[in-house]
């Protein structure tokens, strides 16, 4: 924290005029100025920019250390960009490009943009949550010994009033609760204004008990100090204002002076009297969106006033659009100013026209040296960090010996032995879950590593000797943590120790565990997670119909074709044990490459016999998306595709008909994600006359040209049937698209068409148009 000088006030309120204005002039140009090669509205949010302007000054300019990260409300991104344009740390070229090709991205972008960004925002509410995940990583890296005290910062939120409504946001709230976070400050920008309309009066009084609850402080930031020192001097007139409606609200600050005039009038009468004789209009308007957010004097106390570890919510009161001619207009959220009322807003800040993009365009000489250096003395990354990798060691892992396993089991013994086996990769390893740490396999590891707790955690079955499985103790050395079921949660957990080393410089090795249907209710923050490049591996089990006892509500269809179209997620779906630990291995290596991603794995309590290989050829075709487990002939014309849990059918299907079919393949797929990727590259590139053919293109043309697929899988049939447009193959698909009964698996496959006999008849619609031609 900076300390503050009377100077150090002034020169925060004119950094605040040139933000609002530099924000303001950035959308400006790209919807009035900058040519339009298509006519359509470029957008921008300048009212969302206005109310938040004073409060990123006070942040960047005076309260924020070089170790705190920042998530920065999505409409409020160019207000983001104007301060590392005054910082010297962004380019005229991006700022000119907002919303272009290339150029500054709508909202803030940790992998898009050119500056530095902590949390990438847009997807509302996410942006809040995630710091409350981050500061419990920088918790761990410091009980962990990877994080010197003096290096740890403040993870601070600003966020508008309607992300509110947001769902994460309480989910997230009632988790940091559990696990005691520290070092938070939410700041909302109360301008009690959504997209649609004003928000609704009855919630405001409610953030404060919520957060309450949970532990937090809280501050409200109602009135400045000059519209406080008039309420202080007439109680009359601070009851009707702390009374007013939003709505009504809104509607006078848009309005003006005679507007408020008229109102306190009518509502007060002789209480108001003496009060509204001693200010004309113009100084009652601006007396009266003298908010607590927008009061430079108001932000730099209360942020002084909260410097320990407790976090803290602050209120903000603000108005939306402040300074601009719609200001307090319920429709003014992607409302924009024309050019005359842009200009009219360069005149009266005084910056003359042709030096809009000076950065203190408009200040006076006496006043540019104390802004400049408080410009300078800011604390923040001024450039962007490059990102690190290349610092972890990744053993070979050995697939768990046994004739007859199921992936699930596996994976839990894959990291037990590797728990074990003291590598300085397990070290680095951090499992999560939504309270389903058991039936996905993960207690071993759990034993073995124990629960990350800040304060010592007793184990009271174990020292009460009551016999349990689960010996589970918690302290600071622990290296799971456990979350309340809230997929969300886990995602944003995800996400946040897969930034471990572009935030804090030690990179962690995150793996979650959930059951496979419930990817859905978090796919929001997956998507999230994945678009910030943050790096984990996923582990979603169990699967599909397979999962048969359950029924249809914990049976999972489409998580495929999900992966199928998530970027930044490498899915992948073994069928046997050794397949598996060759896919551990390369999850792990694409967390610490440049060009890796995230990996989901698609697991299976059914064992399998597993299957005595000769050599380890297949292996860099499962990495690759699939391989043949059954050689097919040269020519062949017709083969069974198949992946994961089916695989005893595909074989027992193969074995029954190669003896009266000459050459039938049995293609395993590890990867339908892997091999679409490769399939869609390839195509992409002969555009530019590289006919280099794909992995899937290599595996099929072994095939007839009109050889026959029968495809089977347990997930939508989509997942596979692809496969013909490869090479103009004839498909029969098989898979699930409805949701399941309960039942054993010779019922479910038999009533689903998963079955041996569905294969054959597959198979026999396949060859027969050719065998009557």
């Amino acid at each position: 924290m900076l300390k503050k000088t009377p100077a150090d006030i002034d020169a925060l309120k004119i950094l605040d005029d040139r933000l609002r204005f530099l924000s303001a002039w950035t959308i400006h140009h790209a919807n009035h100025v900058r040519e339009s090669a298509d006519g359509l509205k470029v957008g921008g949010h300048q009212a969302s920019c206005a109310s938040m302007t004073a409060i990123m000054a006070a942040l960047y300019f005076h309260a924020l250390g070089p170790n705190d990260r920042v998530a920065v409300k999505p409409h409020a991104g160019p207000v983001l960009h104007a301060i590392h344009y005054l910082l010297g740390s962004q380019s005229l070229e991006q700022l000119q490009n907002f919303r272009g090709f290339g150029g500054m991205q709508s909202y803030p972008s940790r992998t898009k943009d050119k500056i530095p960004v902590d949390f990438s925002t847009g997807s509302v509410g996410l942006g809040v949550a995630i710091t409350a995940f981050a500061s419990l990583v920088q918790d761990y890296l410091t009980a962990h010994g990877m994080m010197a005290e003096q290096d740890r910062g403040r993870f601070v939120a600003l966020i508008g009033d309607a992300e509110l409504d947001e769902g994460n946001i309480y989910e997230c709230l009632i988790e940091a609760h559990k696990h005691d976070i520290r070092n938070c400050w939410w700041i909302i920008d109360y301008n009690r204004q959504s997209l649609d309309a004003t928000s609704a009066d009855r919630m405001f009084e409610r953030f404060d008990e919520i957060f309450r609850s949970c532990g937090w402080r809280t501050v409200e930031l109602r009135y400045g100090k000059k519209l406080s020192a008039e309420l202080a001097k007439n109680p009359a007139l601070a009851d009707w204002l702390d009374t007013l409606p939003n709505a009504d609200h809104s509607a006078l600050l848009y309005q003006g002076g005679a507007a408020w005039r008229a109102r306190l009038d009518a509502d007060l009468g002789k209480k108001a009297a003496a009060f509204l004789k001693a200010h004309d209009d113009e100084a009652l308007a601006a007396l009266m969106s003298d908010l607590g957010g927008h009061c430079m004097e108001t932000l730099v106390e209360a942020f002084d006033a909260s410097q320990d570890d407790v976090p803290t919510l602050f209120i903000a009161w603000t108005v939306k659009g402040f300074g601009l001619p719609f200001a307090g207009h319920k429709d003014n959220h992607a409302g924009l100013m024309n050019p005359t009322q842009a200009h009219a807003m360069r005149d009266a800040m005084g910056v003359a026209e042709g030096s809009e993009w000076e950065p203190l365009a408009g200040v006076g000489a006496n006043e540019k040296p104390g802004v400049e250096a408080l410009v300078e003395r800011s604390r923040i990354a001024r450039e962007k960090r490059a990102r690190s990798f290349g610092t972890l060691s990744v053993p070979a892992l050995p697939a768990p010996q046994g004739e007859e396993q199921s992936t699930q089991a596996a994976f839990g013994r894959i990291l037990l032995d590797l728990a074990k086996s003291g590598h300085p990769l397990a070290d680095r390893i951090v499992t999560t879950s939504p309270d389903v740490t058991v039936s996905t396999n993960l207690g071993a590891f759990v034993n073995q590593r124990g629960l990350f707790k800040r304060r010592e955690m007793k184990d009271v079955f174990a020292a009460a000797k009551i016999a349990s499985a689960q010996k589970w103790s918690g302290s600071n050395n622990g290296q799971h943590i456990e979350l309340g079921i809230a997929e969300s949660n886990l995602f944003l957990m995800l996400a946040a120790l897969g930034l471990s080393g572009d935030l804090f410089g030690e990179r962690l090795v995150p793996i979650g565990t959930l059951y496979d249907p419930f990817i859905a209710r978090g796919l929001d923050s997956l998507n999230y997670a994945c678009y910030q490049d943050a790096r984990f591996l996923l582990v979603a089990t169990p699967s599909g119909l397979t999962l048969g006892p359950e029924g249809g509500a914990h049976q999972s269809i489409n998580p495929p074709l999900i992966a199928l179209g998530q970027p930044g997620l490498r899915h992948y779906e073994p069928a046997y044990a050794d397949e598996l630990a060759a896919l551990m291995e390369e999850a792990f290596r694409l967390i610490d490459d440049p060009n890796g991603e995230s990996t989901y794995l698609r697991l299976s309590t059914r064992a399998l016999n597993q299957p005595e290989r000769p050599d380890d050829s297949w292996r860099d075709g499962a990495l690759k998306g699939g391989y043949w487990l059954k050689e097919p002939a040269s020519g062949a014309e017709a083969a069974i595709v198949a992946m994961g849990a089916l695989m005893p059918e595909a074989l027992a299907a193969w074995e029954e008909l190669s003896a009266d079919i000459p050459g039938l393949g049995l293609l395993s797929v590890t990867s339908p994600d892997l091999l679409h990727r490769g399939w869609t590259a390839a195509q992409a590139a002969r555009w530019g006359g590289n006919r280099e053919p794909s992995h899937v293109e290599q595996l099929l043309s072994r095939l007839a040209p009109g050889a026959g697929l029968v495809t089977l899988c347990d997930a939508a049939p989509a997942s596979l049937s692809w496969l013909g447009g490869v090479l103009g193959q004839r498909v029969a698909p098989l898979g699930v698209e409805r949701f399941g009964q309960t039942g054993n698996l010779p019922d479910l496959y038999a009533a689903y068409r998963l079955d041996g006999d569905a294969i054959t008849e597959g198979i026999a619609e396949l060859l027969l148009p050719q065998t009557s031609s």
